[in-house]
C-alpha cells in the first residue's frame, strides 16, 4: 500500500498510482483528525469521494503516534493526550474517539488502537504496552459502529517471544477479521526484525490476512510474505523518490551522482513504468539538480512502480508454488539484505 498520510500520496494522482498498479492506499487518522477533520472528510464523500481513489482504503488508528510523537504527549491507560505539531493545542486520541474518526473517514478497513513504543526497552514496559494494547483493542471493537469496514487488531510485543505469543492469542480470542504485527522497524536490527515477523506470523490464523506495519525494504517484504505475510505499507518508495533514490533491481540508483550524468538510459531496462518509457537517467538527475518537481514525482512513480511489479512477480511465484527458489534468487541477487 503506497502511504497517503494526508489523504494523498505525495507527489503522485489516483490515476497515477492505478497506473503504476497500486490496489489499496492508506491514510493516517491522527493527520486527517487535525486537519481538514474527519467531519469535513464525511461531508466531502469520505474518504474515496474525499481523494478521489475508488479502490480500498486503510486507516491505521494514529497509535503509530505514540511512537513517533513521543516528545509531544503523555500516554495514559485510557487515551493519549497530544500537543499538536501544527500549533500546539491538546489533542486526545483513545479507542472510542480513534474508532469513532475511522468511523467518520469511511475506509474499508480501519485499524484498533494501540500503543506502539520504541526498541530496545526495558520488559516491564513492553509488557505494561501490550497489556495496554490488549485493553485498546477490546474498546476499539466496542465503539466500532460500521459493518461494512473491517477491524485489524494489532499485535505488540517487540522481539519478546513470549509477550508476542500472549498478544496474539488474546487478540484472537476476539476474533477481528484480520491481523497487523505492530511494533517493527522501530529500532530493532534486520534480523531481529525478520524473526519476530516470522514467529509471530505462525501465530496468526492462516485464513485471515496478515499486515506487518510499517515495513519495509524490498528484501525485507520477499522474506516476510515467504513467512506469510500478506499486506504491506511504508513510505520508502515515495520519500526516496523525492530525494532522488531510485529503486532497481540491482539496488538502489542515488541520482545525484556525477555518474549519471549523461546516462541516455532509463532508470532500469525493462521496467514499464511512465518514467522508464520516456526519460533518461540523465535527464532526470537534471530536474534535481536544477529543482524541478517533475523529478520527486517522476522519481516516486517510477519507484511505486517497482513496488508493484516485485509483488506481481511474488504472487506469480506463488501461483506457481516456486515461491522459495524465486526469493531465495532475488535474495541472493541483491547487493544489501
Amino acid at each position: 500500500m503506497p502511504v497517503g498520510t494526508r489523504g494523498a500520496v505525495k507527489g503522485l494522482l489516483p490515476a497515477q498510482l492505478r497506473q503504476a498498479g497500486a490496489g489499496m492506499v492508506l491514510a493516517n487518522t491522527y493527520h486527517l483528525l487535525l486537519r481538514p477533520g474527519p467531519e469535513v472528510v464525511a461531508h466531502l464523500g469520505d474518504l474515496h469521494g474525499f481523494m478521489g481513489w475508488d479502490g480500498p482504503i486503510l486507516t491505521d488508528s494514529g497509535g503509530y503516534q505514540v511512537f513517533s510523537l513521543n516528545s509531544l504527549n503523555h500516554v495514559g491507560d485510557d487515551a493519549v493526550e497530544f500537543a499538536s505539531h501544527i500549533d500546539g493545542q491538546r489533542v486526545q486520541l483513545s479507542p472510542a474517539i480513534a474508532t469513532a474518526v475511522q468511523n467518520q473517514l469511511g475506509a474499508d478497513i480501519i485499524m484498533a488502537f494501540d500503543e506502539c513504543i520504541s526498541l530496545p526497552c526495558e520488559r516491564e514496559q513492553l509488557a505494561q504496552s501490550v497489556d495496554r494494547t490488549l485493553r485498546w483493542a477490546e474498546q476499539s471493537l466496542e465503539a466500532h459502529r460500521r459493518d461494512d469496514q473491517w477491524m485489524f487488531g494489532i499485535v505488540q510485543g517487540g522481539t519478546d517471544r513470549e509477550l508476542r505469543s500472549y498478544c496474539s492469542e488474546a487478540l484472537i480470542r476476539l476474533d477481528f477479521p484480520g491481523y497487523a504485527i505492530g511494533g517493527l522497524s522501530v529500532g530493532e536490527s534486520t534480523e531481529a526484525l525478520r524473526e519476530t515477523a516470522g514467529y509471530t506470523a505462525a501465530l496468526l490464523p492462516e485464513g485471515k490476512p496478515r499486515y506487518l506495519m510499517g515495513v519495509g525494504t524490498p528484501q525485507d517484504l520477499i522474506a516476510a510474505i515467504g513467512m506469510g505475510i500478506d499486506m504491506f505499507d511504508c513510505v520508502l518508495p515515495t520519500r526516496n523518490g523525492r530525494n532522488a533514490c531510485a529503486f532497481v533491481r540491482e539496488g538502489k540508483m542515488k541520482l545525484r551522482n556525477e555518474q549519471y550524468k549523461l546516462q541516455d538510459v532509463p532508470l532500469e531496462q525493462g521496467c514499464d513504468c511512465y518514467t522508464c518509457r520516456h526519460f533518461s537517467r540523465g535527464y532526470l538527475r537534471h530536474l534535481f539538480m536544477v529543482g524541478e518537481m517533475a523529478g520527486p514525482i517522476l522519481l516516486s512513480l517510477h519507484n511505486v512502480r517497482f513496488y508493484q511489479r516485485l509483488m506481481a512477480e511474488a504472487r506469480q511465484a506463488i501461483k506457481d508454488d516456486r515461491y522459495s527458489a524465486w526469493a531465495d534468487n532475488y535474495l541472493a541477487s541483491c547487493p544489501t539484505a
